[in-house]
């Protein structure tokens, strides 16, 4: 079973104008909680976004697409960056969430959110299921080119 922990933005992660100095005990404790799980075997990714002023929405309205440059003003919707694992179960997910470190340092208000993901075999099988099955066998998967 895939998870993804989603740390939620704040306003003061969309303000970042530049690259900023981390807090130090934070990236100390995030690395070390990040660690854990890539040593329990569990880590599949993690890594943080660029505020949404970066970055750009896709609207659809039937065929039309539309594209809307960020930022975007509510933050408290906003994903500031993720880890993605993989576990046994809801629990098991739930008993690392918990020991997530705070994203906004020790003493700051912050929220995570943690939803598992779909796997192909959630899905009724069909041609297209196995498509994807296809398309994401070891030997599909090669890097881009650069």
């Amino acid at each position: 079973m895939r998870f993804m922990i989603i740390v939620k933005s704040c306003p003061e992660f969309e303000a970042e104008t530049t690259p900023q100095t981390p807090d130090e005990a934070l990236m100390a404790e995030m690395a070390d909680f990040h660690e854990e799980l890539s040593k329990a075997g569990v880590l599949l990714d993690a890594s943080g976004l660029q505020p949404s002023r970066k970055g750009w929405r896709i609207h659809y309205d039937g065929q039309k697409r539309t594209v809307v440059d960020g930022p975007f003003a509510e933050s408290k919707e906003l994903i500031a960056g993720f880890t993605t694992i993989q576990v046994r179960s809801r629990e098991e997910a739930m008993e690392w969430a918990r020991r997530f470190p705070n994203p906004a340092g020790r003493d700051a208000q912050a929220v995570i959110e943690v939803r598992q993901l779909y796997e192909l075999d959630d899905f009724t099988p069909s041609a297209q299921v196995e498509r994807f099955r296809e398309m994401n066998t070891p030997e599909r998967q090669q890097p881009a080119s650069a």
